[in-house]
C-alpha cells in the first residue's frame, strides 16, 4: 500500500493509499497539451515513489516514445530508476505490461495506450496481483470530446487530472505548479476533486496554502452532506 502522505486524499481513500498490487487508471481531464502533461507527472510520481519505497526500477510501456526525460527526473523518476519498452501498437504494449507485471521483479509497470477494453484491464489486475506489483495504466485520448474513463474497466482506482494556475508569488517568476485531481471511481469508496500542488522531485503532492490554511472541517463532511 502506498500512501499519498496527505490526510484530505488517504483518508478518502477505501485502502488508505494505492494498493501495490492492482490496476490503477490515469487520464488527463482533456486533451489538451497542459492536462496530458499533468496526468504524466502524476503517473512519474507515483511510480518514483513506489521505486523509493521498494528499492527496485520502473517500466514504462508505450507505442510512441514522446517523454520529456528531464520533467520526468524532475518529479524523481530520474534515467537510473525507469526502463522503457516500446509496442507498435496499444495491443503490444498491453503484452509487455501484462508480461512484466507476472514477473513480479519491479517496483511498478506504466503503459500508456489509447484503447483497452475490459477484458485487457481484467488481464492486467489479474496479473498486478499475481506479481504484486502495481500497475498504471495511462489513458490517452482518442478523441477530444470522449474521456478515456468513461470506457468500462476493471481498475481499482480511476483519476482524472486537469493542469491548474500555480500560486502567484511576490516577486517575478513561476509558482509551484497546481493541479486538479479528481478520483472519478475507486471500488468500495466514493469519489473526490482536490485541488494540489503538483509533485516535487520525491513524487510527493502537497496542499496549497489556501486550502491547508482552510478552516478545519471532517474529511469527507461535504460528501456526506450531499
Amino acid at each position: 500500500m502506498l500512501p499519498f502522505g496527505l490526510p484530505q486524499i488517504d483518508t478518502r481513500l477505501a485502502s488508505g493509499g494505492l494498493d501495490g498490487a492492482a490496476l490503477h487508471e490515469i487520464a488527463g481531464a482533456s486533451a489538451s497539451w497542459s492536462d496530458d502533461a499533468a496526468a504524466t507527472l502524476f503517473a512519474a510520481g507515483l511510480a518514483a515513489r513506489f521505486a523509493a519505497v521498494q528499492g527496485m526500477t520502473v517500466l514504462w510501456a508505450l507505442s510512441r516514445f514522446d517523454l520529456y526525460a528531464p520533467g520526468l527526473e524532475q518529479v524523481g523518476l530520474g534515467p537510473g530508476k525507469v526502463l522503457y519498452a516500446q509496442g507498435r501498437k496499444d495491443s503490444e504494449v498491453l503484452a509487455l505490461a501484462e508480461d512484466a507485471l507476472r514477473d513480479g521483479s519491479l517496483a511498478c509497470v506504466i503503459a500508456e495506450v489509447k484503447a483497452a477494453d475490459q477484458t485487457a484491464t481484467r488481464r492486467l489486475q489479474l496479473a498486478a496481483s499475481d506479481g504484486r506489483t502495481p500497475m498504471l495504466l495511462y489513458r490517452r485520448h482518442r478523441s477530444r470530446e470522449r474521456s478515456p474513463l468513461a470506457q468500462p474497466s476493471a481498475a481499482m482506482t480511476r483519476w482524472s487530472i486537469a493542469a491548474a494556475p500555480s500560486t502567484a508569488l511576490p516577486h517575478a517568476g513561476i509558482g509551484r505548479g497546481q493541479w486538479t485531481i479528481e478520483l472519478v471511481r475507486q471500488r468500495g469508496g466514493n469519489p473526490f476533486s482536490l485541488l494540489v500542488e503538483a509533485c516535487d522531485d520525491q513524487g510527493c503532492l502537497a496542499l496549497p496554502a489556501a486550502v491547508a490554511d482552510r478552516a478545519t472541517t471532517p474529511v469527507g463532511a461535504s460528501i456526506r452532506a450531499a
